[in-house]
């Protein structure tokens, strides 16, 4: 099982439970309809990676999201993810009306930074991601269609959270392409205190 960095503690997900279309303007970036509810689906354990891989033959696209670790059913955690993305097998499963697995759920497609212990306020948290030390996404709970409290509920409406499973909360406009060489920061704030970061150098 792969596992993720709690407070210097290993924790193993289950699973991770992502959001997509939680932000308007990615949405408009991506050319999609507004969904009447959240759109949900899942990462395998087996998607978790220490680094970001770019080599393989399809283009890979970086998602920035703020990601929460679950324990007890409860917000326990927070970190920097990236939901990474194959696009255009994901745009091309998406016109045939098929499963995104294949483009979402591959090894490797999760990337997180450590997780600090988080009892803050939860819409207070916004995310800020920079390449090469340009700012290329940012975003937060008060700009999402769906806060986290109306995602865990959501989820438990028809699925068992178990202890130490993830939730990705969506991503906001400004995705793209990976390079290889590429220096990642993601940054997780409450208001303008720094709650935990991760940096990267894409291979």
């Amino acid at each position: 099982m792969k596992t993720i960095n709690l407070e210097g503690k290993e924790v193993f997900p289950s699973k991770i439970i992502c959001i997509g279309r939680n932000y308007v303007d990615h949405i408009k970036e991506l050319g999609n309809e507004i969904p009447e509810e959240p759109v949900i689906f899942i990462k395998p354990n087996s998607s978790i990676a220490a680094d970001i891989q770019c080599s393989e033959p399809d283009e890979i696209h970086f998602e920035g999201e703020i990601s929460i670790v679950v324990l007890s059913g409860e917000i326990a955690g927070v970190g920097f993810g990236l939901d990474l993305t194959k696009r255009k097998l994901q745009s091309r499963l998406k016109a045939m009306g098929l499963p995104w697995e294949r483009s979402k759920a591959f090894d490797g497609a999760a990337v997180f930074s450590e997780f600090a212990a988080f009892e803050g306020q939860v819409s207070d948290l916004r995310l800020e991601l920079h390449i090469n030390d340009r700012l290329v996404q940012q975003g937060g709970c008060k700009l999402m269609m769906y806060k986290p409290a109306e995602i865990i509920a959501e989820v438990k409406s028809f699925l068992s959270l178990e202890d130490g499973d993830l939730i990705m909360t969506g991503t906001p406009a400004g995705v793209g392409p990976l390079q290889a060489g590429d220096r990642f920061n993601g940054k997780i704030f409450e208001k303008d205190t720094l709650v935990v970061e991760g940096s990267w150098v894409v291979q």
